[in-house]
């Protein structure tokens, strides 16, 4: 005998996220339970949450807002399926911003394609572009990040 069909109304799991947990299901069947340990839940509980909550929005919105004003933005999208990427687009994030004033530097704001190192500046020229490598990525280990650093620098400022 197959499986009873579940209602609409608790196919449709919490706004917040697609998934649907065990005890999501188990809300589902019970009914009106589930809905005061929702509430519950989105207010934070006691003092020192709601002091980060307080304190978290307004550096994001200082940097923010001064770099975008006045200053550019470089894009690195660096693979992630090797460590070696990584430590890459950390490098060069902090040689930029530390040695050319204004510049803020994102790491993979959107998902990275595969085997690509490539750094950028948001909406204009590519500094740099290394795609489709396959392993062990030795176009990218050839690099003289130290030099590439500095010519962004100079081409930046």
């Amino acid at each position: 005998m197959p499986p009873k069909r579940k209602s609409p109304a608790a196919a449709v799991p919490a706004a917040g996220s697609p998934r649907k947990t065990r005890s999501m299901a188990a809300a589902g069947k019970r009914g009106t339970e589930a809905a005061p340990a929702k509430a519950a839940a989105a207010e934070p509980k006691g003092r020192k949450r709601a002091k980060k909550e307080a304190e978290a929005p307004a550096p994001a919105a200082e940097d923010g807002g001064d770099v975008v004003g006045n200053g550019k933005r470089v894009i690195v999208e660096a693979c992630t399926q090797c460590r070696q990427f990584k430590i890459r687009a950390q490098k060069v994030k902090e040689d930029l911003e530390s040695s050319v004033r204004g510049v803020s530097v994102i790491i993979n704001p959107e998902k990275p394609r595969r085997g690509c190192l490539e750094i950028r500046e948001e909406g204009g020229e590519v500094f740099i572009s290394l795609l489709n490598m396959p392993r062990p990525f030795t176009a990218m280990k050839k690099l003289d990040m130290d030099e590439v650093i500095k010519d962004i620098a100079k081409k930046i400022a």
